[in-house]
């Protein structure tokens, strides 16, 4: 299978929200990003990657408010009430990851051997000054992330990786630690896409990502 951590996702309850926080706390300021005309969503990103983790990037996150709403739920939980509340008391967050696969679909199947739904495999696409960015992603219906977000969205990227033409940021990822009560079953999901570089865990869910900014090793938890 052999997937590999593609990015973290921090969702904000507005993308200013987001960069402000980004830069207060990584000290640095997210790159462009795009819209996502069918989730209703928008986003800022930024190269995070290293040795360990090559092409990893980071992506902020929010609903975008000069778009119509979706046909269907928004990835990552966006429209769960309980995930907004957080936000609006506590501002951004590390809520998931997505894993990049060679094949969503046999990827797919191999989470639903041990009884995992991950989804269907959607096909995806925006503008970008470059040209069309295309990849195809997982989506549930419910549009959960799963294991608290511990387990990653799964994506197949196109001819080209938007991370391919990022500058370096200043910022890399060293580790990410998933933390959860069904670690054992985790742990079996990251091994069924052969997935290499990320700590599993039995405890309280909670993602844990540890990266070199300019501010020295920041720690961002869930």
């Amino acid at each position: 299978m052999s997937a590999a951590l593609d990015h973290l996702v921090v969702i904000a309850s507005s993308l200013d929200e987001g960069v402000a926080w980004c830069e207060a706390t990584l000290g640095v300021t997210p790159g462009p990003g795009g819209q996502h005309a069918f989730m209703g969503t928008h986003n800022r990103l930024f190269s995070i990657a290293s040795p360990t983790y090559p092409l990893a990037y980071f992506e902020i996150i929010a609903m975008d408010p000069a778009g119509p709403p979706p046909a269907r739920r928004r990835w990552f939980d966006m429209d769960d009430p309980g995930l907004q509340d957080r936000l609006r008391r506590n501002g951004p967050q590390l809520t998931h990851w997505v894993s990049r696969v060679p094949d969503a679909h046999a990827a797919v199947a191999a989470l639903q051997a041990l009884g995992i739904e991950r989804g269907e495999v959607i096909a995806a696409s925006r503008p970008t000054p470059q040209g069309l960015l295309q990849w195809q992603i997982t989506l549930r219906a419910d549009g959960q992330r799963l294991f608290d977000g511990a387990l990653p969205t799964l994506i197949q990227w196109g001819a080209v990786h938007p991370a391919a033409s990022m500058p370096a940021s200043g910022v890399t990822l060293s580790s990410l630690t998933l933390q959860h009560p069904q670690a054992d079953t985790l742990a079996a999901a990251c091994r069924a896409l052969d997935l290499p570089g990320v700590a599993v865990q039995t405890g309280p869910a909670q993602l844990r990502a540890r990266l070199q900014t300019p501010k020295g090793i920041v720690e961002i938890c869930s």
